[in-house]
């Protein structure tokens, strides 16, 4: 599943952003609920929970999208070193033999 996200274009960045904002967003929708008297303190406290359990979740697929992209970035490395030990070996020496 991560390897699908990486694939198409969501990045560990993208996710921890997205972590910090659903921390931002539990601790607004927590002040902006608690003066709501009608609904109460509870109302207030179980929607900033709600919300602010995204955060973790975030943060785990960041990581795990990190890791992805490590691995991204070394199967490139390794391709082009190979490619790189091929095209030496093909090319002639000058040593005149």
């Amino acid at each position: 599943m991560i390897r699908t996200l990486h694939k198409m274009g969501l990045r560990s960045s993208m996710m921890y952003t997205a972590g910090l904002a659903s921390i931002g967003l539990a601790a607004t929708s927590w002040f902006l609920s608690r003066d709501d008297a009608a609904a109460g303190q509870g109302r207030a406290d179980h929607w900033g929970l709600f919300v602010g359990e995204w955060a973790p979740t975030f943060f785990a697929m960041g990581v795990a999208l990190r890791v992805e992209e490590m691995r991204d970035m070394e199967r490139r490395e390794t391709a082009e070193w190979q490619e790189t030990r091929q095209q030496a070996m093909r090319t002639p020496s000058r040593a005149g033999v």
